[in-house]
């Protein structure tokens, strides 16, 4: 039930498994606080008397077991209670995880892996990150390992990454207060070079094995990974691929009774696969709000939620860095050198010669000292954008989350483009 309040805002009365799902609308902003009872928003409780404050295009669903009331400052695209909720298949999935955890801690094992899978826009990540907030309610550290780089949870789009979920997210910023591990991938879709792809999700893996045998609340814990939603064709191919690699013991699949079926037939015996409803809440997203949303993600990773960071812009000469690309145009195979194979191109590390084309693209700072490191497989310690190139004087203009230096001089472009317009 709502009751409208005019200018201080509109109360919603909740009682037990209801849920309150609200759109903030374009170019408006909306407090939010629990006046009432107990509530969570994706797993995390939420504090009454807080006020959170949530952006244009924010998407929230505030669920809650026990009834509480909610009031909202603030102009919404839409705001209505449901009763119709996953909440519950949700939980007991949770509860199915955390019984394993209990079993692998007893019997010093690993814990759970848990992978997501269904196409674009089910909420295959709000599942995961519900999953990983009341994993880590109880104690445990499951790590999130992202393989969805047309999104970029974990850290920006363009990347694969993973990190430990020790605390629940915070409601307003989700896990962008985390140091994650990610890796250079360079496009928005899988796709765009799926031989880099398959290698970065195995190397994401192999860290993620390492880390799991230094702690054992971290491999107790488990694993619950977040995949896009390309599932035909190479697609479910690269599924059936990253379960492998992380050598899944679950996989839950989201509105897709097909793909349900086709894992089941194709997947180990020993895999336990569910097929899971999505939220009503959940809408399907244009490709321009998509790369809308893109945009927005890095934003937040130069400016914070709410302009709360303040990045810097400052001049770097040509010769201070080395520019690469991985993966060179594909040459016939009659071009390639002896020896060679197409393939070794979608993963060759190709230098990039400093002109206006670098303009307002992307670029993450990598790990690597130089040429000679796999500079592939190394982590990445950040991102800049190149706002600015003056051929005379032979220096680039870049926005950067830190002043001056770079803490390493090897960048890697993205096909990602940001236009930092204040």
């Amino acid at each position: 039930m709502a009751d409208d309040k005019n200018e201080e805002g509109t109360e919603f009365r909740l009682v037990a498994k209801d849920e309150l799902r609200f759109e903030v609308e374009s170019k408006a902003t909306v407090v939010m606080e629990m006046m009432e009872g107990k509530g969570e928003i994706f797993g995390t409780e939420l504090a009454k008397g807080r006020k959170y404050k949530f952006s244009a295009g924010a998407k929230v669903a505030v669920y809650t077991w026990h009834g509480c009331k909610i009031k909202l400052n603030g102009t919404t695209e839409v705001a209505y209670i449901s009763k119709e909720t996953p909440m519950l298949m949700y939980l007991n999935t949770h509860v199915a995880l955390e019984q394993m955890r209990v079993k692998a801690d007893e019997e010093n094992t690993r814990g759970p892996r848990a992978i997501i899978v269904g196409p674009t826009d089910v909420g295959k990540s709000t599942l995961c990150r519900i999953l990983c907030n009341y994993g880590a309610r109880l104690g445990r550290a499951p790590i999130f390992a992202d393989l969805d780089v047309g999104q970029g949870h974990t850290d920006i789009p363009g990347t694969l990454g993973a990190l430990s979920v020790e605390r629940p997210s915070d409601p307003e910023e989700d896990y962008s207060q985390l140091s994650p591990l990610s890796f250079h991938f360079g496009h928005k879709s899988p796709g765009d070079n799926i031989t880099l792809y398959s290698l970065l999700v195995q190397r994401l893996a192999e860290v993620i094995n390492l880390r799991c045998e230094k702690s054992k609340k971290t491999n107790v814990s488990g694993c619950i990974i977040n995949t896009c939603g390309w599932i035909r064709g190479e697609g479910y191919n690269m599924l059936k691929m990253a379960a492998g690699a992380f050598e899944v013991d679950s996989v839950m699949v989201i509105d897709q009774e097909r793909l349900y079926t086709e894992l089941r037939r194709d997947l180990p015996e020993f895999v336990s696969v569910v097929l899971l409803p999505k939220s009503g809440g959940v809408v399907e997203r244009s490709k321009n709000t998509r790369a809308e949303a893109r945009d927005a993600r890095i934003r937040e990773y130069f400016y914070g939620i709410d302009n709360s960071l303040y990045p810097h812009t400052f001049e770097i000469k040509f010769t201070e860095v080395k520019i690469y690309k991985i993966g060179a145009p594909e040459l016939p195979e009659s071009c390639l050198p002896l020896g060679m194979n197409a393939e070794d191109h979608k993963t060759k590390v190709v230098p990039v010669i400093p002109s206006m084309s670098l303009l307002h693209h992307v670029f993450s700072v990598s790990a690597a000292n130089s040429i000679e490191d796999n500079i592939t497989e190394t982590n990445v310690i950040g991102f800049v954008v190149i706002t600015a190139i003056d051929m005379e004087k032979q220096a680039f203009s870049v926005l950067a989350p830190s002043p001056r230096p770079l803490p390493k001089n090897v960048l890697l472009m993205m096909d990602i483009q940001f236009m930092d317009i204040k």
